[in-house]
């Protein structure tokens, strides 16, 4: 007979999973999520459609007006905006852009338990950015004026309640674009000496030919966190974390570990696959992925380290049954090991 858990489990409610357990998604208000996360009927009527090209395809995609991150939030404790990756919350001139009209209309439906990471813009973490159909040099590449004028200050101020982290995503770069271990390490240690001291830093390579000592030693002397990322290009979670050598790096003594897409399968070909997100793909999801995401989960709990779990569509077709699948297998962990809930009935 099912334990009240796993009950909850069924209608999608992650957010009692384990006090030091926070399950969510990367983006939200997909139409493809009613009926599991949200309903329907609330939102008669406004549903917004809009036109996305991928890999020289084009898809539909139906977005949720705002509010719908209200409902959100009955079933997951956090949620990693994306948006925010792709330009500042200022301009040049100090005005306003589009993504912090964008955070203020979700802080309107915010509650106080609730908890938001961001993507810092790729202009001040990506080595080159992609102008006019090819890439060039960032000139403004780990710039510590323009991460905290035109974006970590104005991000406080609109979601200082709910604020639980930022993620430092940097591209993957082939051989002939990389440098040294030692000298990324040299440039990521002036740039967070020069930015605001905070512990909701972290940091995702995805070039594993700089997972190194010298790299993570670094991120450990400012307490910014290791993204542990399931992506294409990057060796399996289980490997990251031994580069480490399991060390949990970040100083607020938070993890997290991004489920983006499945190994070896380009952004754009998972995207057509999990298109339209409302259900899972046959033989898409690497099982694996799930089995060592709940072994990173159980050691960061015994370590006394909380851990975000943030699912993507495009790692199997559909987050809210991929982190279905994430917390039946913990909970079955756990009652295998007796390990403590605390207080979960």
């Amino acid at each position: 007979m099912p334990t009240e858990k796993e009950k909850c489990l069924e209608y999608f409610q992650f957010k009692e999973l384990h006090p030091d357990v926070s399950l969510g998604t990367a983006s939200d208000r997909y139409v493809g999520w009613i009926g599991q996360i949200y309903s329907g009927e609330s939102y008669a009527g406004r549903i917004r459609r809009r036109s996305k090209s991928v890999g020289g395809k084009n898809f539909v995609e139906e977005v949720l007006p705002v509010e719908s991150v209200g409902e959100y939030f009955q079933h997951f404790r956090v949620l990693e905006l994306d948006f925010t990756f792709y330009t500042p919350l200022l301009d040049p001139e100090g005005k306003a852009t589009r993504n912090l009209h964008a955070l203020r209309g979700y802080s309107r439906y915010l509650q106080s338990e609730d908890r938001i990471i961001l993507k810092v813009p790729q202009c001040i973490f990506a080595r080159k950015i992609r102008q006019r159909g090819v890439y060039v040099e960032n000139d403004q590449y780990l710039d510590p004026e323009i991460f905290t004028t035109r974006f970590y200050e104005p991000a406080l101020g609109q979601l200082a309640p709910w604020l639980g982290g930022f993620i430092f995503e940097q591209e993957y770069q082939r051989k002939h674009d990389r440098i040294p271990p030692g000298r990324l390490a040299q440039e990521l240690d002036r740039f967070f000496d020069a930015v605001p001291k905070d512990h909701r830093y972290h940091v995702e390579l995805r070039t594993d030919a700089y997972l190194t000592g010298p790299v993570f030693d670094v991120l450990e002397k400012h307490g910014v966190g290791q993204v542990l990322s399931h992506w294409t290009w990057l060796p399996p979670l289980s490997r990251q974390f031994a580069l480490s050598h399991k060390r949990f790096l970040n100083g607020g003594r938070q993890a997290v570990i991004r489920l983006m897409t499945p190994r070896g399968m380009r952004y754009e070909d998972a995207y057509a696959r999990a298109h339209p997100f409302n259900a899972l793909v046959d033989g898409m999801m690497d099982p694996r992925m799930v089995d060592e995401t709940v072994e990173i989960m159980e050691t960061a709990i015994n370590e006394g380290v909380q851990v975000n779990v943030i699912v993507n569509n495009r790692a199997g077709g559909n987050a809210p049954l991929i982190a279905q699948q994430i917390a039946k297998e913990f909970l079955a962990m756990c009652s295998d090991q007796s390990m403590s809930l605390e207080g979960i009935p």
